[in-house]
This record gives C-alpha cells, structure tokens and sequence, in this order.
C-alpha cells in the first residue's frame, strides 16, 4: 500500500465502517467506503468474535473494491462504558536549563505513572498544561529557560480485554492495527472547529449501542464518560410498542422518527408491517413520536447530569455538538436545547473530496475523524511503523 494511505476501521454495535483516505500533495481525498451490519458487538464491547470478524472484513472487502486498494492495516477506533479517564499531574528537573522535545516527552511520561489496575491500560495522555518554574498556562514549552517542568495531564484508560478482543478481531480478519484511538477524541477532530474547543464545547457521539459525552476546554480534552444507551434501544421500543419486526422499526425511526409530537402533523399516517403473516395497518405518525419521546428524553437528562457532575458546564461558551448515526432524529436539537439549557448543534464531518457526498453524514464522523487525527497527530504515515512498536505501547495489556 501507499505510504499516503489512511484506513480507518470504526467497529460500532450497529455497523462497520471502514473508510480509506489518500493524502495528495497535503489534501486528503476519500477513495474507498465500506459499511456492514455489526453483529458481534454490544454497548462497546465484543460479545461474538466470529461475527465480528465477519463484518469487519466485509466492510473491509467493500472499501477495497470501491478503492482499488489492498488494505493489510487500519487505524482502530474504541469507546464504550468501559472507558474512564482522569487527570494527572507529573514533574521533572531540566537537564540543561531549556525545555526540549525529550523533556515534554518525559514530563508527560511522568504525569502516566500512575496506579493502575492490572485490567486497564492507558489510550492517551492529552497534556492539558505546562508549567515552567512558576509560569503556568504554557501550550508549547520548547524552547523556554527553566530549572523544572510540569505538566498537567489527562489520562484516558480502556478495559486491557475490550481492546484485546477488538485487536484480536481486526487481527482475524486478516489486518493489523497501526493505532487504537478513542473514537469522540477522533470525532472531535471531524465534527468541531478549533474555536469550539477553545470556548469549551461538549461533544455528544450518539452512536447505536452507547452514547459517548466529550468535553473540550482551553483547546483540549478535559472530561470523557459513556452512556450504555444508544440508539438501538429507540428500535427496541418501536418494535414492542409497533408490535413489528426489528427491521421495520429501524426503517420507521430512520424515514419517519420525531422526539416531539407536536412537529408531526396529526393527518400523517405510515405503513407498519405486521408480524409474522399479519397484515401490515396503518398508523399516525404521532404515534411513533409519542413512543420515542420519554427515550429521549430520558437519555439527554442522563447526558446532562453527567456534564453537570463534570463542574465544568458553566464553562460550555460554545455549547453542545451532538453527532452520530442517531443525531439526525428529528426534535433531538431542539429538545436538547432545552434540557442542557445549552446552544446544541448536529455535528457533520468535514467534507472530503472523492466521496464527497457519501461521507459527509454524522454516522461517519468517527471514521472521518480517526484518519484526520491520525495525519495531525502522527505526521508520518501510521502504516509505515512496524507492528512490534505497536504492541509496545500496550505492554502492560499483553504481558
């Protein structure tokens, strides 16, 4: 493959994306999609390893086919309930009286020596602020003078087997993993804009079997939680309360969903299949909106206690961004207004030529994101780093 190829692989609880990106001359093109059903997955967390396998590699074959590309590695997106974080705190004394590039590196170093549990290892370490002497609110300290460093730190960690079962699926279907990235750090880089972060932003990822809240201050992340409810479970409901299939209630909520009845005209009707050999009947649109109402509702109440737990609310000056495959529901941004008392917009990837139009959708805003932090954070084609490297940086999980 070309040094200047991104492939990012999003496995989520209701789909697969794997989303293949060629970096010409410093402009990013999308050359290749693939999306499949998951199956393996739930909240987060593989539960079926075979099935797993299975779809990643047919979201895998499709990306290729429409790119023409080989695709042997992939940069890996993670999230779930399992994910905490934490902030932390390192110093050092400067070895010649300036801060280097191998100073910040051990101060953050530093800041990772924390305790942890042997069933947890460490995603990122996201420097929040450095300190040199007694000069605090430093973004970039290359360069100052100074006797000691510090650095205020937050530590992303991940169950050690979650992200084990999800390699060792990557790894079966045939790929190996270049980077394992949070996926609402990912989606961040996809969906909100440097001002944002500055003011301080929080970032809802929506997704299908969990919801995922990030919040950004000063430029950085600064708090990351999930929620064990996402999407899937609006279908769930339309399928008992429609007394319909899966299927249908999933096609239902996509084309006719609405959070709040009063934006449905009462003369509107839809068709719902039956179950089995009954009939299909039809049914007031109103109907579907009252059933997915109190959901809603109940899932942005949750979302705002845990920003109100966080302290940093009052700080949101850019308000809440909320992406997603379930994002687009009608009624969620304005009943989100409402109940986060905070300005709330849907949150669509950055436009990428090529599939322009294909990828500009909030489901792929993970996918999007992931190559787009990759190609900032880690200048050097991820692809073209050995996989024992990689397996370094996860020692504690392996060994």
């Amino acid at each position: 493959m070309d040094n200047e190829l991104f492939v990012a692989l999003d496995v989520g609880t209701t789909k697969v994306c794997c989303l293949v990106a060629e970096d010409i001359d410093g402009e990013l093109r999308a050359i290749g999609l693939g999306l499949s059903d998951s199956e393996g997955l739930r909240r987060g967390v593989v539960v079926n390893i075979e099935s797993t396998v299975n779809s990643i590699a047919e979201a895998v074959r499709q990306a290729e086919d429409i790119s023409g590309e080989e695709i042997d590695r992939v940069i890996v997106g993670i999230a779930g309930t399992h994910i905490r974080s934490q902030q932390s705190h390192g110093v050092i004394a400067l070895k010649s009286g300036e801060v280097t590039e191998e100073d910040v590196e051990r101060v953050i170093e530093a800041a990772k020596a924390i305790n942890l549990p042997n069933d947890r290892l460490i995603l990122h370490a996201i420097p929040q602020e450095f300190i040199v002497d007694d000069q605090g609110g430093i973004e970039q300290p290359i360069g100052m003078s100074g006797v000691r460093l510090e650095a205020k730190v937050h530590i992303v960690t991940a169950a050690s087997s979650t992200v084990q079962n999800l390699i060792k699926c990557v790894e079966k279907a045939g790929l190996e993993v270049d980077m394992v990235i949070l996926q609402p750090l990912a989606s961040a880089e996809a969906v909100l804009t440097e001002e944002e972060r500055q003011l301080g932003v929080a970032l809802v990822d929506f997704g299908g079997g969990t919801t995922d809240l990030a919040i950004f201050l000063g430029g950085t992340l600064c708090y990351t939680t999930a929620v064990g409810v996402g999407g899937e479970i609006l279908t769930n409901d339309l399928t008992i309360g429609l007394r319909t299939t899966t299927s249908a209630a999933e096609k239902l909520k996509v084309d006719y969903g609405c959070c709040i009845p009063q934006l449905v005209p009462a003369e509107e009707y839809v068709e719902v299949p039956g179950l089995g050999t009954r009939p299909s009947r039809k049914l007031s649109r109103q109907v579907l909106a009252e059933i997915l109402e109190p959901r809603v509702e109940e899932l942005l109440e949750i979302i705002n206690t845990k920003l109100e737990q966080s302290a940093l609310k009052p700080r949101l000056g850019s308000g809440a961004v909320i992406t997603g495959g379930s994002s687009l529901l009608p009624g969620l941004i304005e009943m989100a207004d409402q109940i986060f008392e905070l300005p709330t917009r849907i949150g669509f990837p950055q436009k990428l030529p090529g599939l322009e139009e294909e990828v500009y959708h909030p489901r792929l805003a993970t996918a999007v994101g992931l190559i787009l932090y990759a190609r900032k954070y880690f200048p050097q084609p991820l692809r073209r780093r050995p996989k024992s490297q990689f397996l370094n940086l996860f020692k504690r999980f392996w060994t």
